[in-house]
Protein backbone atom coordinates (compact mmCIF):
# COMPACT_ATOMS: atom_id res chain seq x y z
CA UNK A 1 0.00 0.00 0.00
CA UNK A 2 0.83 3.21 -1.06
CA UNK A 3 -0.33 6.71 0.42
CA UNK A 4 -1.34 10.43 -0.99
CA UNK A 5 -1.38 13.27 1.05
CA UNK A 6 -3.19 16.35 -0.01
CA UNK A 7 -1.65 19.66 0.61
CA UNK A 8 -3.10 21.58 -2.48
CA UNK A 9 -3.53 25.61 -2.47
CA UNK A 10 -7.06 26.50 -3.34
CA UNK A 11 -6.79 29.99 -5.84
CA UNK A 12 -7.75 33.04 -4.37
CA UNK A 13 -7.41 34.71 -1.13
CA UNK A 14 -4.79 33.27 1.43
CA UNK A 15 -6.07 30.52 3.81
CA UNK A 16 -7.43 31.95 6.94
CA UNK A 17 -6.34 29.24 9.10
CA UNK A 18 -2.54 29.87 7.78
CA UNK A 19 -2.74 33.31 8.61
CA UNK A 20 -4.04 32.52 11.97
CA UNK A 21 -1.56 30.35 12.50
CA UNK A 22 1.51 32.60 11.00
CA UNK A 23 2.32 30.54 8.05
CA UNK A 24 2.46 30.14 4.45
CA UNK A 25 0.49 27.43 4.06
CA UNK A 26 -1.77 25.26 6.80
CA UNK A 27 0.23 22.24 6.01
CA UNK A 28 3.20 24.28 7.77
CA UNK A 29 1.51 24.37 11.17
CA UNK A 30 3.06 23.15 13.98
CA UNK A 31 2.17 21.14 16.99
CA UNK A 32 4.05 20.27 19.28
CA UNK A 33 7.14 20.88 17.23
CA UNK A 34 6.10 19.24 14.03
CA UNK A 35 4.26 20.10 10.89
CA UNK A 36 0.75 18.90 10.10
CA UNK A 37 2.58 17.53 7.22
CA UNK A 38 4.97 15.74 9.36
CA UNK A 39 2.51 14.19 11.54
CA UNK A 40 0.38 12.98 9.07
CA UNK A 41 3.64 11.70 6.80
CA UNK A 42 4.42 9.81 9.91
CA UNK A 43 0.95 8.40 11.22
CA UNK A 44 1.08 6.94 6.97
CA UNK A 45 3.90 5.11 7.32
CA UNK A 46 3.10 3.70 11.14
CA UNK A 47 -0.04 2.73 9.18
CA UNK A 48 1.94 0.55 6.41
CA UNK A 49 2.55 3.06 3.28
CA UNK A 50 5.57 1.99 1.49
CA UNK A 51 5.73 5.02 -0.50
CA UNK A 52 4.34 8.34 0.67
CA UNK A 53 3.62 11.05 -1.87
CA UNK A 54 2.20 14.71 -0.90
CA UNK A 55 0.04 16.45 -3.53
CA UNK A 56 1.38 19.89 -3.51
CA UNK A 57 2.10 22.91 -5.28
CA UNK A 58 2.88 25.60 -2.69
CA UNK A 59 7.29 26.04 -2.92
CA UNK A 60 7.13 25.82 1.52
CA UNK A 61 5.06 22.82 1.10
CA UNK A 62 7.14 21.13 -1.83
CA UNK A 63 10.86 22.20 0.62
CA UNK A 64 9.12 20.57 3.26
CA UNK A 65 8.02 17.26 1.84
CA UNK A 66 11.77 17.09 0.91
CA UNK A 67 12.97 17.64 4.05
CA UNK A 68 10.24 14.56 4.88
CA UNK A 69 11.36 12.34 1.90
CA UNK A 70 8.27 12.26 0.62
CA UNK A 71 7.47 12.25 -2.89
CA UNK A 72 5.34 15.21 -4.73
CA UNK A 73 2.66 14.52 -7.04
CA UNK A 74 1.81 17.68 -9.17
CA UNK A 75 -1.81 18.67 -7.96
CA UNK A 76 -4.68 18.93 -9.96
CA UNK A 77 -7.60 21.89 -9.83
CA UNK A 78 -9.28 19.80 -7.34
CA UNK A 79 -9.29 17.13 -4.89
CA UNK A 80 -10.38 14.66 -7.15
CA UNK A 81 -8.03 15.51 -10.41
CA UNK A 82 -5.46 15.49 -7.50
CA UNK A 83 -6.27 11.97 -6.28
CA UNK A 84 -6.53 10.79 -9.74
CA UNK A 85 -2.54 11.96 -10.37
CA UNK A 86 -1.62 10.41 -7.63
CA UNK A 87 -3.36 7.27 -8.39
CA UNK A 88 -1.43 7.10 -11.55
CA UNK A 89 1.89 8.01 -9.86
CA UNK A 90 1.33 5.65 -7.40
CA UNK A 91 -1.03 2.73 -8.29
CA UNK A 92 -3.71 0.56 -6.12
CA UNK A 93 -3.97 0.11 -2.82
CA UNK A 94 -3.61 4.06 -2.61
CA UNK A 95 -4.51 5.32 0.87
CA UNK A 96 -5.41 9.20 0.96
CA UNK A 97 -5.80 11.55 3.83
CA UNK A 98 -5.27 15.01 4.00
CA UNK A 99 -2.19 17.61 5.67
CA UNK A 100 -4.51 18.47 7.96
CA UNK A 101 -5.50 15.29 9.41
CA UNK A 102 -3.48 16.43 12.25
CA UNK A 103 -4.46 13.72 14.73
CA UNK A 104 -3.94 10.81 12.76
CA UNK A 105 -2.32 8.32 14.02
CA UNK A 106 -1.03 4.92 12.61
CA UNK A 107 -3.05 2.55 14.77
CA UNK A 108 -6.26 3.83 12.74
CA UNK A 109 -4.85 3.97 9.50
CA UNK A 110 -4.32 0.04 10.22
CA UNK A 111 -7.78 -0.50 11.52
CA UNK A 112 -9.36 0.87 8.79
CA UNK A 113 -7.24 -0.95 6.14
CA UNK A 114 -8.05 -4.42 7.93
CA UNK A 115 -11.66 -3.41 7.95
CA UNK A 116 -12.04 -2.53 4.39
CA UNK A 117 -14.26 -5.68 3.00
CA UNK A 118 -12.01 -7.84 0.58
CA UNK A 119 -14.20 -7.57 -2.34
CA UNK A 120 -14.68 -3.34 -2.45
CA UNK A 121 -12.74 -0.98 -5.18
CA UNK A 122 -13.34 1.68 -3.00
CA UNK A 123 -13.38 2.55 0.60
CA UNK A 124 -14.26 5.80 3.07
CA UNK A 125 -13.85 5.74 6.71
CA UNK A 126 -17.37 7.31 8.93
CA UNK A 127 -17.43 8.12 12.44
CA UNK A 128 -20.72 7.87 14.09
CA UNK A 129 -21.89 11.10 15.82
CA UNK A 130 -21.93 9.89 19.42
CA UNK A 131 -18.57 8.15 18.71
CA UNK A 132 -17.09 11.65 18.14
CA UNK A 133 -18.76 13.90 20.64
CA UNK A 134 -17.48 11.23 23.17
CA UNK A 135 -14.20 11.78 22.20
CA UNK A 136 -14.10 15.79 21.35
CA UNK A 137 -17.51 17.51 22.87
CA UNK A 138 -18.40 20.34 21.26
CA UNK A 139 -16.97 19.98 18.54
CA UNK A 140 -18.74 21.07 15.49
CA UNK A 141 -19.15 18.56 12.47
CA UNK A 142 -20.89 18.29 9.29
CA UNK A 143 -23.36 15.07 9.53
CA UNK A 144 -25.29 12.76 7.03
CA UNK A 145 -28.33 11.35 8.92
CA UNK A 146 -29.22 7.97 8.14
CA UNK A 147 -31.23 5.11 9.54
CA UNK A 148 -28.25 3.62 11.85
CA UNK A 149 -27.56 7.30 13.05
CA UNK A 150 -25.79 10.43 11.81
CA UNK A 151 -22.04 10.16 10.25
CA UNK A 152 -19.14 12.90 9.60
CA UNK A 153 -16.20 11.51 7.46
CA UNK A 154 -12.93 11.03 8.28
CA UNK A 155 -10.81 12.15 5.54
CA UNK A 156 -8.85 8.72 4.55
CA UNK A 157 -9.96 6.92 1.78
CA UNK A 158 -9.20 3.21 0.20
CA UNK A 159 -8.50 3.05 -3.56
CA UNK A 160 -7.68 -0.77 -2.91
CA UNK A 161 -7.81 -1.86 -6.70
CA UNK A 162 -7.43 0.26 -9.77
CA UNK A 163 -11.04 -0.17 -10.97
CA UNK A 164 -11.48 2.73 -8.10
CA UNK A 165 -10.22 5.31 -10.85
CA UNK A 166 -13.76 4.75 -12.23
CA UNK A 167 -15.12 6.31 -8.92
CA UNK A 168 -12.80 9.88 -8.92
CA UNK A 169 -15.19 11.57 -10.55
CA UNK A 170 -18.43 10.37 -8.43
CA UNK A 171 -15.56 11.50 -5.60
CA UNK A 172 -15.39 15.49 -7.51
CA UNK A 173 -19.11 15.84 -7.25
CA UNK A 174 -19.34 14.60 -3.61
CA UNK A 175 -16.15 16.82 -2.86
CA UNK A 176 -17.74 19.94 -4.10
CA UNK A 177 -21.19 19.27 -1.95
CA UNK A 178 -19.23 18.21 1.20
CA UNK A 179 -20.60 21.28 3.29
CA UNK A 180 -23.87 20.61 1.95
CA UNK A 181 -25.09 16.65 2.92
CA UNK A 182 -28.34 17.27 1.36
CA UNK A 183 -27.01 17.45 -2.32
CA UNK A 184 -25.04 14.53 -1.36
CA UNK A 185 -28.46 12.55 -0.55
CA UNK A 186 -30.29 13.80 -3.82
CA UNK A 187 -27.43 11.57 -6.22
CA UNK A 188 -29.20 8.70 -4.35
CA UNK A 189 -32.33 9.12 -6.63
CA UNK A 190 -35.80 9.08 -5.97
CA UNK A 191 -36.35 5.33 -5.17
CA UNK A 192 -33.76 5.46 -2.61
CA UNK A 193 -33.97 9.29 -1.75
CA UNK A 194 -37.67 8.13 -0.45
CA UNK A 195 -36.19 5.60 1.46
CA UNK A 196 -33.36 8.03 3.02
CA UNK A 197 -36.46 10.80 3.74
CA UNK A 198 -38.67 7.97 5.89
CA UNK A 199 -35.61 7.28 7.93
CA UNK A 200 -34.96 3.71 6.34
CA UNK A 201 -31.93 4.04 4.96
CA UNK A 202 -28.65 3.01 6.44
CA UNK A 203 -25.25 4.33 5.32
CA UNK A 204 -24.10 1.22 4.20
CA UNK A 205 -27.36 0.89 1.74
CA UNK A 206 -26.48 4.60 0.69
CA UNK A 207 -22.36 3.92 0.16
CA UNK A 208 -22.69 1.09 -1.88
CA UNK A 209 -25.05 2.65 -4.36
CA UNK A 210 -23.04 5.56 -5.16
CA UNK A 211 -20.54 2.83 -5.57
CA UNK A 212 -22.52 0.87 -7.98
CA UNK A 213 -23.12 4.27 -10.22
CA UNK A 214 -19.63 4.55 -10.60
CA UNK A 215 -19.59 0.93 -11.67
CA UNK A 216 -17.36 -0.15 -8.24
CA UNK A 217 -17.77 -1.86 -4.97
CA UNK A 218 -17.84 1.03 -2.59
CA UNK A 219 -18.13 0.16 1.39
CA UNK A 220 -18.20 2.46 4.22
CA UNK A 221 -16.14 1.48 7.43
CA UNK A 222 -17.08 2.47 10.54
CA UNK A 223 -14.33 4.32 13.02
CA UNK A 224 -14.67 3.16 16.89
CA UNK A 225 -12.04 6.63 16.72
CA UNK A 226 -14.04 9.88 17.14
CA UNK A 227 -11.14 11.65 17.02
CA UNK A 228 -10.79 10.44 13.18
CA UNK A 229 -13.00 12.94 12.19
CA UNK A 230 -11.35 16.30 13.78
CA UNK A 231 -9.53 17.95 11.24
CA UNK A 232 -8.38 21.69 11.10
CA UNK A 233 -10.44 23.65 8.97
CA UNK A 234 -10.66 26.70 10.76
CA UNK A 235 -9.26 28.44 13.74
CA UNK A 236 -11.31 26.87 16.25
CA UNK A 237 -10.42 23.60 14.96
CA UNK A 238 -6.45 24.18 15.05
CA UNK A 239 -7.63 25.80 18.77
CA UNK A 240 -8.90 22.42 20.22
CA UNK A 241 -6.38 19.79 18.45
CA UNK A 242 -3.96 22.39 20.41
CA UNK A 243 -5.92 21.62 23.52
CA UNK A 244 -6.05 17.63 23.35
CA UNK A 245 -2.63 17.26 22.28
CA UNK A 246 -1.98 19.53 25.26
CA UNK A 247 -3.82 17.02 27.35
Amino acid sequence: MNALILAGSRPGAPDPLAAYAGVAHKALIALEGETLLARVAAAVRAGGAARVAVSANDPAVVAEAARLGLEVVPPAAGPSGSVANGLATLGAPLLVTTADHALLEGAWVRRFVADVPADADVAVLLARRETIEAAAPGTRRTYLRFADGAWSGCNLFLLRTPAAARAIGLWGQVEADRKRPWRIVRRLGPGLLGRYLLGRLTLAEAVAHLGRSADVTAAAVASPYGLAAVDVDKPADLDLVRAIVGR
